[in-house]
């Protein structure tokens, strides 16, 4: 009997801001994007999104602004590149409480947040999605972040990570040592609560954090919330290894992809766990239509309104280069920086112009963008799986809720006649639908051993 075929992953890729990844879109007169200061915003798109039986909506985050790009911040500003942006972790209890199976992968910058507090608020939201949250470990890449923050400038690359394994070991102590199972026994009759016997005191005295205190929440279904991270450099990839249950990539062809996906693996297997431990998602743009021509036809529509330029604008800041200072033809130099290294990476061949990164963002962004009909758009979603070892993709919206509505409406359906995604959701916390197993971190992940 043939084996079942393997069921893609789907979250769905969104900011707290009006322009995210397709920039220029929110001129487009079906796009409500300029509407995320409303509560209706969210809580409509999350019952949407469970309605698609996506398995999270993936929040992205930034601390600081887009202001290499001409020196300035009035390109963010007109186009709304990711500016204003609001908090994504205070939207999640009004989605939760709309939906029952929907997960939440939240965006924090650890660099900037004491890991104390933030223990208390994940393991908050945790308690009230009953287990629906996850978090996306960055360090942060943005000199405007780290100046705002108190900083000369931004923190080197590496060390940042250095940093966050420390940060990592500080929250495993207070997520999962600092309450036993059973502390909590909520006995009136008794009274008495918590057992004090079962509940302990974190002592951490390391380069980076000295703490001292109990963590302030009894423990939430999933303890650790679902580890996200996006790192591709090599201290990256050994930080993934370590820590990430989830890895966020950005691939540009297949085979380049499949490399990405196979070291990934590989850093899973290095730290002494199973390579199927880390789900590899790639971001992806997808414009669908009943047919072919008419999703042609859309994506002619769509381009009519992206700004290209905006979309250089954002990968300025990614790359920490300013492309405004070169004629279109002019080569462009790549600069080693403590920017986002995969993003710099591709700049390193030299081939690269202002003309040809216009074009690579015509659609406001530079994530690949499938078009098709339903089952062209299948095919190609299937033939990524199959072809570099993806487990699902961090899908864009580019008009907003419209991307999400015609991907559900037309390529979900078709995708589960061939059986290769879910028709109901599984039961249980985000960690037990995407692995199928507990709800806590299994033996093997770095963090299980400071359980008491």
């Amino acid at each position: 009997m043939a084996d079942p075929k393997k069921k893609i992953l789907l979250n769905a890729f969104n900011m707290n801001c009006i322009g995210h990844i397709n920039h220029g879109l929110w001129t487009h007169p079906r796009d409500t994007s300029t509407q995320y200061k409303t509560i209706e915003y969210w809580t409509e798109l999350a019952q949407l999104l469970e309605r698609g039986l996506f398995d999270g909506l993936f929040i992205a985050d930034i601390v600081g602004v887009y202001d290499v790009y001409q020196n300035s911040v009035d390109v963010p500003l007109k186009e709304s590149i990711q500016l204003p942006v609001n908090d994504p972790l205070l939207l999640v209890s009004a989605m939760a409480a709309v939906t029952k199976n929907l997960g939440f992968g939240l965006t924090a910058n650890l660099t900037y947040e004491p890991p104390y507090l933030f223990a208390r608020r994940m393991s908050t939201l945790d308690h009230l999605s009953r287990g629906r949250v996850g978090w996306n470990i960055v360090t942060g890449y943005l000199d405007s972040a780290a100046k705002a923050m108190g900083l000369s400038e931004q923190v080197e690359h590496d060390r940042r990570y250095d940093q966050a394994d420390e940060y990592l070991q500080v929250l495993y102590k207070l997520w999962e040592g600092s309450w036993e199972d059973g502390a909590v026994l909520n006995d009136p009759k008794q009274r008495i609560y918590a057992q004090p016997e079962k509940v302990h005191k974190v002592e951490h005295k390391g380069e980076f954090y000295q703490v001292e205190g109990y963590h302030l929440c009894e423990p939430s279904p999933q303890r650790t919330p679902v580890l996200f991270q996006a790192g591709s450099s090599d201290r990256g990839l050994l930080f993934a290894g370590r820590h990430a249950e989830c890895v966020f990539i950005s691939g540009q062809n297949k085979p380049s992809t499949k490399v990405q996906v196979d070291k990934v693996r590989a850093s899973a297997v290095e730290a002494g766990r199973n390579p199927e431990d880390i789900k590899v998602f790639m971001g992806l743009n997808v414009i669908v239509g009943a047919t072919e021509e008419l999703a042609w036809a859309k994506h002619a529509e769509y381009l009519s309104y992206a700004s290209a330029e905006a979309g250089v604008a954002h990968f300025s800041a990614s790359t920490a280069i300013d492309f405004s200072q070169y004629e279109i033809d002019e080569p462009i130099q790549y600069v080693k920086s403590n920017a986002i290294q995969s993003a710099t990476k591709n700049l390193q061949n030299n081939d690269w112009t202002r003309r040809k990164l216009l074009e690579q963002h015509a659609l406001g962004g530079r994530y690949i963008t499938v078009v098709g009909s339903p089952e062209q758009v299948a095919d190609e979603l299937e033939s990524w799986i199959a072809e570099t070892g993806l487990d699902g993709f961090n899908l864009t919206r580019i008009v907003t809720p419209e991307s999400y509505v015609d991907f559900i409406d037309l390529v979900i359906p078709e995708l589960q006649r061939r059986g290769s995604y879910k028709t109901a959701y599984d039961n249980g916390s985000l960690r037990e639908k995407l692995f199928h197993g507990e709800a806590h971190l299994p033996e093997q992940h770095t963090g299980a051993a400071f359980r008491r």
